[in-house]
């Protein structure tokens, strides 16, 4: 992964908001972020405005108002025309019922663009302290996931809590509104009518969701798993679909997504089952609802309590009232489906935390405008220094120990060893991804783990062999390391970084579009496509992981060469490589051989040869069979 040093331009949060809005904000976090439901944690940081949110159910209800208004109107029309009555006498109930009837549609073509605009807005909201603070956050709660795992989390899993404000409360403040609303527009022409629908609507808008809800809570969260099991499967055979056909892993891989097909499918099924049963009640009550209409309303009408008129809106009033809570069993559905997603976020962020606690409100983010990013900085620390460090991951026994280590602008230092000892871990170590498991680690005298991640990106810069490239242009995927790159600056990285050649050839030169993670380039052009980002950082300290694999001898030795020459002298860049090519560390100031998880020889690159057996005879292997380098 590479340190890029320009913040994004991001949706404002509650930092950049005027002082009002953002202490409301803060407070409506603040409260929500303390539940122990996993769904409120999570709608508190989509950061929906109330007054959207309000203005969207008014609009549901008027949706919905004129719906039941239609039909009540028409009722009284049709009723009342049976009378034949002066033509004059029914011209306001005509257009009463054009009119409610246009209000409908206008409505609900409004709400959706309302509540859909609260819904995307908050997504973007959600996404972007995501994004933030596993930036930010402990490496460790991402590295352990696969990357099609990751992927579900930041994708469907927030979709899903978005979901729960569009297709879950808001359907359920709507249908409480219209139904109180109704109940008490019924119960104006019959007092009984207007308690039977009561009845009726609680059937319908609360016991039936409540059995959806308690029917669905475990499907929903097999569901959610089975999701991310089969875009986790799908993403690894699509992405290494070469490496497992080799290892002979395919079937296997294409066995668990099978598997993983089955598990949702039946999910799905055993999800049908709560929304069919909600579908019934609401029927039944519906049904239910018009039976007691007219049980109550023939008696009063024969009694004089009720017009002849009035019976036919009482009777046929509530098939239109009960659209709004029909839809609630399925609300109910979805909002266990948006809490499954939402506590797998919620899991992701807590163990991202850097005290592994509560992850920290949105108010408390920093603050990423672009304003705020172009404003003077201080220059950064340069001096990276570790005494008696240990490396590893955490929970598991360091690979590197006692290690003694001073990285500063004009110094270059090599690191080499076999496979497996260490070596990218150091790396991340030494770049704050990973946290050290013992000794001390300072950068500009202070403690690496102690300072903000942004802090120790502006003075250290990592290129790794599994950073991500975008399906993007090349000059784009260049400014992740640096967001005002010119082309000019990009042709010189790329240049530097020996892809002269592959980029005359491209079509567009530096705006030609990569395919997804760099597909359409080799691994020694990705490789070297990932160092040039990393050359154009400004920082002043340079980490590079095995930057000639995939390389032929000549070309690793010469890139490998001017990379540690980079530090020759004190007004340029410090730099640490780890690389398996011994030949050209003749440019490094400092070479260390690391085995068994310690440093078993360190020296200029003559010193090595003079006084370490393995690094001597490492060096004579690539001299006597250069063609297989």
């Amino acid at each position: 992964m590479t340190a890029a040093t320009t913040a994004p331009t991001v949706p404002p949060t509650p930092s950049t908001l005027p002082a009002s809005r953002a202490a409301a904000t803060d407070r409506r976090q603040s409260r929500w972020a303390r539940s122990d439901d996993p769904l409120w944690r999570a709608v508190a940081l989509l950061g929906v405005r109330p007054a959207r949110v309000a203005l969207a159910v008014l609009l549901g209800v008027l949706g919905l108002g004129c719906a039941v208004a239609l039909a009540a109107v028409s009722a009284w029309l049709i009723a009342r025309a049976s009378q034949m009555p002066p033509v004059l006498a029914l011209s306001v109930a005509t257009v009463g019922v054009r009119a409610f009837g246009i209000g409908r549609g206008v409505f609900r073509y409004v709400e959706r663009l309302t509540s859909h605009d609260v819904a995307l807005r908050g997504m973007a909201n959600l996404r972007t302290a995501l994004y933030r603070r596993l930036a930010v956050g402990r490496p460790e709660a991402t590295l352990r996931l696969r990357r099609g795992d990751l992927l579900t989390r930041v994708g469907a899993d927030v979709d899903a809590v978005g979901d729960a404000v569009v297709r879950g409360l808001l359907p359920i403040a709507v249908a409480a509104v219209l139904g109180v609303g109704t109940v008490v527009a019924m119960s104006l022409f019959l007092p009984a009518a207007g308690l039977s629908l009561a009845a009726c609507l609680l059937l319908a808008g609360v016991v039936a969701p409540w059995l959806a809800a308690r029917a669905a809570r475990t499907t929903e969260q097999r569901a959610v798993h089975a999701r991310a099991a089969l875009s986790t499967v799908a993403l690894g055979l699509l992405d290494d679909a070469g490496p497992l056909t080799v290892q002979g892993r395919a079937p296997q891989e294409l066995s668990a997504l099978r598997e993983a097909d089955r598990e949702l499918a039946s999910a799905a099924d055993a999800g049908a089952r709560p929304a069919a049963l909600g579908a019934l009640l609401g029927s039944l009550a519906t049904g239910l609802a018009t039976l007691a209409a007219l049980l109550f309303g023939v008696p009063a009408v024969q009694s004089g309590a009720l017009a002849p008129v009035e019976l036919a809106v009482i009777v046929l009033t509530p098939l239109a009232s009960f659209e709004a809570v029909n839809v609630l069993p399925t609300a109910a559905i979805q909002l266990q489906r948006s809490r499954a997603a939402a506590r797998r976020i919620m899991s992701l962020l807590d163990s991202a935390a850097p005290d592994g606690g509560v992850p920290v409100e949105l108010s408390e983010e920093p603050d990423l405008s672009p304003a705020a990013s172009s404003a003077p900085q201080d220059p950064p620390p340069t001096d990276l220094v570790a005494r008696g460090l240990a490396c590893g991951w955490p929970g598991r026994a360091p690979v590197v120990a006692a290690l003694d280590l001073d990285v500063r602008p004009g110094r270059s230092i090599a690191v080499v060893g076999p496979s497996g000892a260490g070596k990218t871990t150091l790396l991340l170590t030494l770049a704050g991804l990973i946290p050290r498991q013992g000794g001390s680690l300072e950068l500009g005298g202070l403690p690496l783990d102690g300072l903000p991640h942004d802090e120790i990106a502006r003075s250290v810069v990592l290129t790794s062999e599994d950073a991500h490239v975008f399906e993007t242009s090349v000059l784009e995927n260049l400014r992740v390391s640096r967001g005002d790159v010119t082309p000019e600056e990009a042709v010189a990285a790329l240049e530097r970084a020996g892809l002269g050649q592959w980029l005359a050839a491209l079509p567009d030169g530096v705006s030609t579009e990569l395919g997804p993670d760099a597909q359409s380039v080799s691994g020694g052009e990705r490789r070297r496509l990932l160092l040039a980002r990393a050359l154009l950082s400004h920082a002043p300290l340079l980490l590079v992981d095995e930057p000639a694999e995939h390389l032929d001898a000549e070309t690793a030795d010469r890139l490998v060469r001017d990379l540690l020459s980079q530090g020759s002298d004190d007004t340029r860049r410090g730099v640490v490589v780890v690389t398996h090519r011994l030949s050209p560390l003749d440019a490094a100031d400092e070479i260390l051989v690391v085995e068994g998880g310690r440093v078993t020889g360190r020296g200029s690159h003559g010193d090595l040869l003079a006084s370490h057996a393995g690094y001597r005879d490492g060096f004579a292997r690539e001299h006597e069979a250069p063609e297989e380098q």
